[in-house]
């Protein structure tokens, strides 16, 4: 996917009031919209560059919108988490997320589950069980691995290069990914195929697991939901102010 118009840029003051955002741009300040309710941990120091686009919505408040963040070590990350998505569903219609590749028909938003749940994407094919798949959008790098000893067995080597290339979801307590896993967990029982995927918005991640020192209870329901046939991928994206794609599959490590 391609950016919808030229992104400019400009240097990150500060993040503030969850949905804005100052940045200087050519010695003046300007106030971004910021599309994200998360933390943004490792996505928002001042001084880091920043690129945002600019809409033509002449009703808009804030007319411009934070996109990318470029952090200390030149990696790329999309702080707009609208994106994780369009990302996925540019995938699925152009048959690169292999595992899913086989589906005919694509819905996106469609309600479902017994907590009043909409999925991300629900998908058919002749012949084959209806395969529900939840987007979650990773941003996380934290180099500071939960108590388990096959993080550590598998982190070892990088980790004593100085980076590991972790990456978790999510960045902190969030009821509303469990409740998504417990109702992917009752489409399984129900017979259906339930896939988690994990988009990868920064450049930096190399795998992916749930944030089990984060959010316990939301690494307990995926290890849970995983034991009963739920489905994880991690994909990340390339990243850069021109545009984005999934290109390569993560490992996930429940």
């Amino acid at each position: 996917m391609q950016f919808s118009s030229s992104l400019q840029q400009g240097v990150l003051i500060q993040r503030y009031k969850r949905f804005l955002a100052d940045v200087n741009v050519e010695g003046q300040t300007l106030t971004l919209h910021c599309p994200n309710t998360g933390k943004m941990t490792g996505c928002a120091e001042p001084g880091w560059p920043v690129y945002f686009s600019t809409s033509s919505n002449l009703k808009r408040k804030y007319a411009h919108t934070w996109e990318l963040v470029q952090n200390n070590l030149d990696h790329f990350i999309c702080v707009n988490t609208n994106q994780a998505n369009a990302l996925v569903a540019e995938a699925l219609a152009n048959h690169v997320i292999t595992p899913l590749a086989h589906y005919s028909e694509i819905k996106a938003e469609v309600r479902y589950g017994t907590e009043n749940s909409r999925i991300d994407f629900l998908l058919r094919a002749d012949n084959q069980p209806d395969c529900y798949v939840e987007v979650k959008s990773v941003t996380l790098l934290d180099d500071q691995p939960f108590d388990s000893q096959k993080q550590d067995d598998q982190r070892q080597d990088e980790t004593s290069k100085g980076e590991s290339g972790q990456g978790y979801f999510p960045d902190t307590k969030s009821e509303r990914a469990q409740k998504h896993v417990r109702e992917l967990m009752q489409c399984v029982q129900d017979g259906h195929r339930a896939v988690l995927l994990f988009c990868v918005l920064h450049t930096g991640i190399a795998r992916v697991s749930p944030a089990h020192h984060l959010d316990p209870a939301y690494g307990a329901l995926v290890t849970e939901a995983m034991a009963m046939g739920v489905e994880c991928f991690a994909w990340r994206a390339d990243i850069s102010p021109q545009g984005m794609q999934l290109v390569q599959e993560l490992p996930f490590i429940g």
